[in-house]
Order: structure tokens, then C-alpha cells, then sequence
């Protein structure tokens, strides 16, 4: 099983994947999932970016098949960040393209601004930029059904507000069990810790190319905050898909894979 040893306290899970031509010399790009979610969650882009790309998925600290996190964990978007930053190094990768989904995506902006040399480009999909706005007084709900009904109840709870009204029963319970594999304790500390989760003043210091991808229906925010945010990042783009999921790397992942190589073809400056 591919794991690296980042902290004592912290075994990482990852998939390193590539399906380019053996002649070809592909750079990477990693792939950041969600809350309460692993790197099986990318699985429907692999078909298009693992032939472009050098894949690597890591399952964030405390989910999936990485190290669980007791329920008093002191969770911070830094510690998250040298835990990517040091797989990284584990594998010998330099600058990478990041592409990142949901509460991922506050991680992967501050990662790109704190760590410039570290990110060729960057896409973020379905993300937030402030815990406190975009989920408010749902956090101490959320809590507590988790407490008292336990994590895949809370995930089947709050899918048609993840996944859409469009998305399709056989969906909506597969995601309901991806999630629900996420241990209790993990949960129950990362969720206390999402309000305090706020960005937004690294947005001006990003200074690779980024694409803000949402929806047009979002239960995030509002197209109009989205862009309100996505402004302040130079130089970056924004593109709205039709659909009312706020996890849109998993409705749209064709839509959404194909984006992301767009852009960084368009956008991202050539290895030298």
C-alpha cells in the first residue's frame, strides 16, 4: 500500500497513477479532495488526466485509508499543507498543477500563495474561501447529526445540497458510503474547525494561473460572491456550470476534467 510516513502522528494514503505514452515526460498534477471524502473521489477524471498527467491523489490527513485523527486534534489549513508539501518532497516532485474540490480548495489557494514556487497553476472547484460565510450556523447542525446518527447518515442528509437535484439515486448513495467510511472522530474535529477556516486575505498573493470553477446554483454562495473573491486572485478566470450541486469536480467530471487540462494548456507557462 502506497503510504509515507509525514508526521508520528500521521501515515498518508496516496495513488500515484500515469497513463501517458512511455515516451512522453509528463508533469503532475495533484488532485485534493473534499471533507470526509478520499482520492477515490477522482476517479471519473482519471480517464482524461491520467493520460496527460502524472496523477498523484493523497487522502488528507485523517481520511481514507490515512491515519485517523482523535477527535481533539488541533486541525489548521497549515498543518494540511506541509502534510502535501512533504509528500511531495517524499516523492520527488517539484512544481506541481493542483486541482481542488470543495473544502480543499481554501488549502490549495493558500498553498499557492504561501508557496509560489511549489504551483504551476491551479483550479478550484466548488470551493469556499471563508468557513464562517459559506457555511454558517449549518456547521452546528451538522455536528450535531454526526454526533447522534454518525457520518454516513450526516453524508446522505446533505447530499441533494452536494450532488444536485439532477443527480441520479445510484449517485447519491454511492457518495452516502464513500463518506461514510470517514471515522468519527476525524469528522467530528474537522467539522468544528471549518468556521475558522478564512483566506481570503491570500487571495492577492497568488501568483499562478487559477481557475475558479462553481455553479450557477451553488448552496456555497452565489455566482456573484464567487466572483467577488475570484477578482481578487490576478489575473485568474471563473466558469460557471448550469446545475445547482456546489460539488461540481463530481457532477461534472468530464465537464470539469476537461477544463482543467484546457486551462493549464492555455494558461500554465512550459517546464524548462
Amino acid at each position: 500500500m502506497p503510504v509515507v510516513r509525514i508526521t508520528p502522528d500521521l501515515e498518508m494514503f496516496y495513488r500515484d497513477d500515469c497513463f501517458a505514452d512511455a515516451w512522453e515526460a509528463p508533469q503532475t498534477l495533484l488532485l485534493l479532495h473534499g471533507n470526509a471524502e478520499s482520492s477515490e473521489g477522482w476517479n471519473a477524471w482519471m480517464p482524461l488526466v491520467g493520460r496527460r498527467f502524472r496523477v498523484v491523489r493523497p487522502d488528507m490527513r485523517g481520511f481514507g485509508q490515512s491515519t485517523p485523527m482523535a477527535i481533539d486534534y488541533p486541525w489548521s489549513p497549515e498543518r494540511i499543507i506541509d502534510d502535501f508539501l512533504t509528500l511531495a518532497d517524499g516523492l520527488g516532485l517539484g512544481a506541481v498543477h493542483i486541482a481542488a474540490a470543495k473544502v480543499a480548495c481554501p488549502i490549495a489557494l493558500r498553498l499557492a500563495a504561501r508557496h509560489p514556487d511549489r504551483v504551476r497553476s491551479l483550479v478550484v472547484l466548488g470551493g469556499i474561501v471563508s468557513g464562517e460565510v459559506s457555511i454558517g450556523d449549518r456547521a452546528a447542525a451538522w455536528l450535531e447529526h454526526i454526533e447522534t446518527h454518525g457520518v454516513e447518515s450526516w453524508a446522505r442528509w446533505t447530499m441533494p445540497g452536494r450532488l444536485g437535484s439532477a443527480c441520479p439515486p445510484a449517485m447519491h448513495e454511492g457518495w452516502s458510503r464513500l463518506m461514510g467510511r470517514t471515522k468519527l472522530s476525524t469528522q467530528l474535529g474537522f467539522i468544528r474547525s471549518v468556521p475558522g477556516i478564512d483566506v481570503r486575505g491570500d487571495l492577492p498573493a497568488i501568483q499562478c494561473p487559477t481557475l475558479v470553477v462553481t455553479t450557477d446554483g451553488s448552496g456555497l454562495g452565489s455566482v456573484e460572491s464567487v466572483r467577488g473573491w475570484q477578482k481578487t486572485i490576478p489575473g485568474s478566470e471563473l466558469m460557471v456550470v448550469a446545475g445547482d450541486s456546489y460539488h461540481v469536480a463530481a457532477t461534472h467530471p468530464e465537464l470539469c476534467a476537461n477544463a482543467t487540462l484546457d486551462f493549464i494548456a492555455r494558461r500554465a507557462t512550459p517546464a524548462t
